[in-house]
């Protein structure tokens, strides 16, 4: 159905998402062409196209859920299930500002949608994504938001909404088309910002939303400007400000505003590209280092990291301080004896974690001593254990060892990593993959409940067991083999390949039996390994990559 053309409701925000989606997916490949900037790496587009569909995605859930009624979604949830989705799902430095810019329009669209707010909503959503980036530069999607949200206040006192959308994207049109005359890297590849292109094409689609007709100029299409060949975009990025980074690092962050400022100056210290975005407790957090294991640790410091993604940018670009061989050690938290013996067998140096007992910071400064290694990778395996280990790896390397903390939060994460290790390959590389390895891999746990107490599943009472994913009770039920099956299938309900279980000290193997025939009666193409090793009041601890 057409909107009005003073109309923004839930249903034009669901309408604009999916439009935008659409038109990405017909524009990706044209973007992805034309990224020369901030690194020639050819994924603008793609990173757009991944934010915008994890920001639709969050709205057609918010629309399921009223689909056994007659009514729609308040438009404030509709905007706030789209800023949320698009901040979780964010990628690439592009697609991070991407998300603030659609979280300062919320900001402002929960509390009224005509035209007068959508002009707010702009101008907001302009100036939040240039307070979250850390050195902002002229020529770049912050250039064609500003210009959109200028151009829309110009409208100011016409009630039509239509007219405020269509006014900002003829600003943004305008602005795209400067953009190789701003910035030095567009000029010599002859190509407009690609950022700044995406955001175009997402502006169309809210005309189209809004008013229910495409913009009445029709598509933008950059007149003489073709896709820029590969050499071409390495040779104008060797010229740029961002020359030399060797990864990009992003990660979701749990953490309070003092906390983030102090990650701001740190990780700026550390690298370039840093946008950081978000508020209320959950940040992304996106960078470009040669560290990527500081990075990682930055955020460990600050609060809760997860969903961590490193992308190496190439070979080519890599500089790092240790070329030569060197020798390597991994150190290992882990919960019980079993795991220990599994860990030191693949190389690993073990700190045994009793109930009730974590490992103070000397123990784990005096394993990775015990490592006799020059660069250690760290594996606290514990959420609890993230400032300690921090401590540990500081004291390190004031000694002279290079250590890359990787904060897994449990001990089947743990195990993921050091499946990858590769001591021949480069730290950096080696610390890459073992990251990525254990962010891929979800985790979840049964317990005993010692007490009657609230859980996020409900009231437990004392002997139940308790069915975790992620920290959270998930599961409360009355047996091991139940409450484990119910686990599973939450998790794989995410997908998954692999399932990892790692019994308790005193549960039976045909536990593992049970599940390994659960799983493959059920999951088609998912594999199952089983450990023993677990500690001491956790009969079963579970992974899922």
């Amino acid at each position: 159905m057409q909107q009005t053309a003073d109309d923004m409701d839930a249903v034009a925000v669901r309408t604009w998402c999916s439009l935008a989606l659409e038109a990405l997916g017909r524009e990706r490949a044209a973007i992805d062409a034309i990224n020369v900037y901030p690194v020639a790496d050819g994924d603008t587009g793609t990173n757009l196209y991944l934010t915008v569909e994890s920001a639709a995605g969050a709205v057609e859930a918010v629309f399921a859920a009223h689909e056994t009624g007659s009514s729609v979604p308040a438009v404030a949830d509709a905007v706030r299930a789209m800023a949320h989705g698009a901040l979780i799902g964010a990628r690439g430095n592009s697609g991070t500002i991407l998300a603030q810019l659609l979280r300062g329009m919320a900001e402002v669209l929960a509390d009224g949608h005509d035209a007068d707010q959508l002009r707010l909503a702009l101008a907001r959503a302009a100036t939040a994504a240039r307070q979250a980036v850390a050195h902002p530069v002229e020529g770049t999607v912050l250039t064609v938001a500003t210009a959109a949200a200028e151009a829309a206040a110009r409208t100011a006192g016409d009630p039509s909404a239509q007219a405020v959308v269509q006014a900002a994207y003829e600003g943004a049109r305008t602005a795209l088309d400067e953009t190789p005359g701003q910035l030095a890297v567009l000029g010599r590849a002859g190509v407009v910002d690609a950022g700044g292109r995406g955001l175009v094409t997402v502006l169309e689609a809210l005309v189209e939303a809004v008013s229910g007709e495409a913009p009445e100029h029709g598509i933008w299409v950059a007149p003489d400007i073709a896709p820029v060949t590969t050499a071409a975009a390495e040779d104008c990025a060797a010229g740029g400000p961002q020359d030399g980074s060797a990864f990009e690092v992003i990660y979701l962050l749990e953490a309070g505003d003092d906390a983030v400022d102090r990650l701001r100056a740190r990780l700026d210290g550390l690298g370039d590209s840093l946008v950081v975005v978000g508020g209320d407790g959950l940040w992304n957090v996106h960078v470009h280092v040669d560290d990527a294991g500081a990075a990682v640790e930055a955020g460990v410091e600050a609060g809760r990291p997860y969903r961590i993604r490193i992308t190496h940018f190439g070979a080519d670009r890599v500089h790092l301080p240790h070329s030569e061989p060197a020798l390597r050690g991994v150190v290992v938290v882990v919960p019980g004896p079993g795991l220990s013996g599994l860990c030191s067998e693949a190389g690993a140096t073990t700190v045994l974690a009793r109930p009730g007992e974590p490992p103070a910071s000397g123990e784990l400064v005096d394993a990775i001593r015990r490592a006799h290694a020059r660069e250690v990778v760290l594996l606290p395996n514990d959420a609890e254990l993230r400032h300690t280990a921090a401590a540990a790896a500081e004291q390190a390397r004031t000694e002279g060892i290079r250590v890359a903390l990787i904060p897994t939060r449990a001990a089947v994460q743990g195990i993921a990593a050091l499946a990858v290790h590769e001591p021949d390959r480069s730290f950096d590389e080696d610390v890459v993959a073992m990251t990525a390895a254990a962010g891929a891999t979800r985790y979840g746990e049964l317990a005993v409940a010692e007490r009657q107490s609230w859980t996020m599943a409900g009231i437990c009472q004392a002997g139940d067991i308790l069915g975790l994913i992620e920290g959270d009770v998930a599961v409360i039920g009355e047996d091991v083999p139940g409450t484990a099956r119910a686990v599973i299938d939450r998790m794989l309900a995410a997908g998954g390949e692999l399932v990892t279980l790692v019994l308790g000290e005193d549960v039976p193997d045909a536990l593992a039996d049970a599940l390994e025939e659960h799983v493959r009666e059920g999951y088609l193409a998912v594999d199952t390994v089983v450990y023993r090793g677990g500690g001491q009041g956790t009969p079963l601890l579970i992974g899922v990559e």
